[in-house]
Order: structure tokens, then C-alpha cells, then sequence
């Protein structure tokens, strides 16, 4: 369990996996040392712009941080595929959580906790499942990332901040430390996968305001789009966002929260999500 306090640079003396805070970051420019065909995980916060890169996150799977004057928890679960980003500052707890990896894993996901009442949380949903949050019935409100290359995301948002090359702690990380080790689909035991794809396609997955999970598949969407077709699903429509994808409501033309993940992570926590 990672129950180090917020901010504290070292690792766990047991062997934990070890949230990132508050890490310094370079402009885009800075950021020259991160190959433009790599994968980052980008966050926009009004005019802000922030990128991960998966190599570093794939070493931390948390952050804490904040972008454009909000708080945020960002969990990511290298066996899922799926990188979230949660507000932190407005989840209603009277304090702030601090998100933090537990070890356990449900369902091939990565369990996350709360280091300030020790409240565990369905990290794929953001509510808490124990603890004094669960008796608060707290549950994170979720914040659209994108999946990207670090090139077309930083065309797209010239202005972004880059994760430092070192985190801010002076370490060093090998460009692809897990060597795709997830790409073929879980290595733990989940549920009753759903057939209508296959376990590791990655699916951009949202919530509709009315509370109804949809899932589109990333690859043939991306295609539709660059032909200059349209992807449309229960009132919800994908626009394209550096390479990657973001979700608009087409009722009141906002953004609606998305992230993309393996199928079978998101067919596990929304089973009744329309394709």
C-alpha cells in the first residue's frame, strides 16, 4: 500500500507504487525529450493544458495535482488501459482526498484510496465502496482525458505543460518500462467477459447526463472522423482531439466527461453499455 504522505519524493520501504504529487513539468518545448509518436495522457483545464507521459505514469499510476486553480486525481491502471481524471476539490468530503494506490486490484483494475480517511474507491466509477466516504456517499466527479501522441497533442495545445523528464525527483524512466505487457488483455482474473469485442480493444467510454454507459470503439471511430464521417451514439458525438478523441452532448453542445480503456475493463464496471 502507497501511504506515503502527500508529496513525499521517496519510494515505500515494502515495494509500493508510488502516486506522483505535485511534479514539476516543462513546456511543450521542453519536452523534447519524449519521442511525438509516444503516448500521453493530456488534461485541459479551462485554458490550461497538461500532458503524462505513459512511460511515467506507467511507473507512478497516480498524481495528484492542479491544473487551472482545480485539484485532480489522476489514476491510471496499466493492466485496463485507462487513464481517468478525477476533482478532487469538490467531491464534498470535509477534506480533500488524496488518492493513492492500494495494491489490491478488482477485477484486473487497480484499486485507489483515499490517504486521509482511508476510504476505498471503485477507481473505474470514482465512488467510494468503504470508509467514512462511502457513509458520505461521495463520489468523484470525472474530468474528460484524452489518449494521444505527445506530437499531435502538443500541436493541438501549444501552450501544454509536459510531465519533467525526470518527474521532479530526479529519476530516470526507461521510454517502455512494461514492454507491452498488457496488450493481449487481462492478466488477473475478472468476470464474464463481453463478446461483442475483443478484451483489449480500446473503447472511448462515457456517461450520458442521464446516467446511460456508452462505449465507442476507438480505432474505427478515429477512421470514421478523419474521413470526415460523423460518431454518434445516444445523444452523445466524438470529436477528434489531437489523435485522440473527446465526447460532446448534442443537446447543449458541451463536453461530456470521457476516457478511453480496454473493453473488457469497461464492459466489467458498466455492464449494460451500449456499443
Amino acid at each position: 500500500i502507497d501511504d506515503r504522505e502527500l508529496g513525499d519524493p521517496e519510494g515505500c520501504s515494502g515495494g509500493c507504487i508510488p502516486s506522483l504529487d505535485d511534479f514539476a513539468t516543462t513546456d511543450a518545448a521542453g519536452g523534447d525529450w519524449y519521442p511525438d509518436d509516444r503516448i500521453v495522457f493530456g488534461v485541459v483545464e479551462g485554458d490550461a493544458a497538461l500532458a503524462f507521459p505513459k512511460n511515467i505514469a506507467e511507473i507512478h499510476e497516480m498524481f495528484n495535482f492542479t491544473l487551472g486553480e482545480r485539484r485532480f486525481g489522476l489514476p491510471y491502471c496499466t493492466l485496463c488501459g485507462s487513464a481517468q481524471a478525477y476533482y478532487t476539490d469538490n467531491s464534498g468530503a470535509d477534506e480533500q482526498p488524496v488518492l493513492r494506490t492500494s495494491g489490491l486490484l478488482s477485477r484486473s483494475n487497480k484499486v485507489m484510496y483515499d490517504l486521509v480517511t482511508k476510504s476505498v474507491f471503485d477507481t473505474f466509477t470514482g465512488r467510494a465502496v468503504s470508509g467514512p466516504l462511502q457513509d458520505q456517499g461521495i463520489q468523484l466527479e470525472a474530468a474528460t482525458l484524452v489518449r494521444s501522441t505527445w506530437g499531435e497533442w502538443k500541436v493541438e495545445h501549444p501552450n501544454t505543460q509536459i510531465v519533467a523528464e525526470d518527474g521532479g525527483i530526479g529519476r530516470s524512466y526507461d521510454l517502455d518500462p512494461l514492454a507491452g505487457r498488457d496488450e493481449a488483455g487481462p492478466l488477473f482474473p475478472i468476470g464474464d467477459a463481453d463478446s461483442r469485442l475483443a478484451v483489449p480493444e480500446f473503447v472511448v467510454g462515457v456517461l450520458t447526463q442521464g446516467g446511460t454507459p456508452l462505449a465507442f470503439p476507438s480505432k474505427q471511430a478515429s477512421s470514421i472522423l478523419a474521413t470526415g464521417g460523423t460518431v454518434s451514439l445516444g445523444g452523445v458525438s466524438l470529436v477528434e482531439s489531437g489523435d485522440g478523441l473527446r465526447a460532446i452532448d448534442d443537446a447543449s453542445g458541451d463536453e461530456i466527461a470521457a476516457h478511453e480503456a480496454f473493453w473488457f475493463a469497461w464492459s466489467q464496471f458498466h455492464p449494460t453499455t451500449q456499443l
